[in-house]
């Protein structure tokens, strides 16, 4: 028990002290990508700051795999070169007892980040692109799934120039958001508010229009909308909606905070919407913790044993080259269960179990019996 805490400190120093050191070079990198990128709009040194800060949460923490195989090499290699790894295999301690404890902590380290650090991720994502969207004033269309319903925004435009906007609620939707069911559509002028609403039967977007049919118009600008009202069969709708921006108007799922994923699942599919890349990505969260354990017993499996000078440099590049391995292997997973290919579970947890299961035969084909 000294000993597996020992290792787990050991092991836990390190992976802090790489995670800040990479996180300091993603700030200062992204600092002068933000100076960069909005050099015409006067934001300053702290508005950068501020930017990059906001913006670097999500790629530290996609990189926290690597980072965490990073942390297994420097100390495994650490116990390599002390000569402590000897020292522990002479005493009758098998390599699988010395590679658990860090494994463990790095699973513990890998909840606490999906616990912790994802809604952090969420948080941060979405004030970086609410500030990135005033900044470059830019913000004209929104998605949002309700309960029970779909709502979308657009703009008015005449002339090239704002003049209003359109509210859309919808009961649900299809499968590829070109299809609007039980759909409202409120108009809004850019000064006298309300002016119009359309309820349609159902609502197809079309090239720059929506396609309205079983339409009852009502002038909210006349004194009684109701007995105004008219109803025709079809009506067109100039819309700069495509259905490609509509999808992405529901945002990345890692936007949405891991604690609410199963309830915007449950929302996108009452809409009509397909929920299978949020899906995925809830699985790959609650997969993370046994994919950096895989980390550290891929690092385990190239760097534990005793190291002569010569062979130092290959172990390290083969390790972090099997890391980087997984690593894609995982993204490349993701990818297929998004198109539908694999299943969710598959995609989440497939790449994790085989990559710790082979590198923990090869610590076994090393062992000493």
């Amino acid at each position: 028990m000294i000993l597996a805490r020992y290792v787990a400190r050991r092991f836990l120093r390190q992976f802090l002290l790489i995670a800040g050191v990479f996180l300091l070079i993603l700030l200062l990198v992204d600092m002068i990508e933000m100076i960069r990128r909005f050099a015409g709009a006067d934001i300053g040194l702290s508005g950068a700051a501020r930017l990059a800060g906001l913006n670097i949460a999500d790629s530290f923490y996609s990189i926290l795999p690597l980072i965490t195989v990073l942390a297994g090499i420097a100390l495994f290699l650490g116990l390599a070169w002390s000569s402590e790894m000897v020292a522990i295999r002479a005493s009758g301690r098998s390599g699988l007892k010395v590679v658990t404890a860090p494994a463990v902590t790095a699973a513990l380290v890998g909840a606490l980040t999906v616990a912790l650090l994802n809604p952090m991720v969420a948080v941060t994502g979405r004030h970086f692109d609410e500030a990135v969207a005033e900044i470059e004033r830019d913000g004209r269309q929104t998605v949002s799934v309700g309960d029970s319903a779909v709502w979308l925004r657009q703009a008015v435009t005449e002339d090239g120039e704002e003049a209003g906007q359109i509210v859309i609620r919808a009961r649900r939707a299809s499968p590829d958001a070109t299809t609007l069911y039980d759909a409202s559509f409120m108009v809004f002028d850019q000064d006298s508010g309300p002016v119009r609403r359309i309820e349609a039967r159902e609502a197809r977007l079309g090239s720059g229009e929506w396609q309205l049919s079983g339409v009852r118009d009502y002038p909210l600008d006349q004194p009684n909308p109701e007995a105004a009202a008219g109803s025709t069969e079809t009506l067109s709708l100039a819309s700069d909606l495509t259905a490609q921006r509509i999808r992405e108007g529901f945002g990345r799922p890692e936007s949405v905070p891991v604690w609410q994923l199963p309830g915007f699942i449950a929302g996108l599919e009452r809409a009509g919407f397909s929920a299978a890349r949020h899906r995925v990505w809830f699985q790959m969260e609650l997969a993370r913790p046994l994919l950096m354990a895989a980390m550290v017993l891929i690092a385990a499996a190239f760097t534990m044993q005793h190291i002569r000078g010569r062979n130092v440099g290959i172990a390290v590049l083969l390790a972090f080259g099997a890391g980087i391995g997984l690593f894609f292997l995982r993204n490349l997973a993701q990818v297929l269960g998004d198109n539908g290919q694999i299943t969710p579970a598959m995609a989440a947890w497939s790449p994790p179990l085989v990559g710790a299961m082979l590198a923990l035969a090869l610590i076994l084909q090393r062992e000493d019996g």
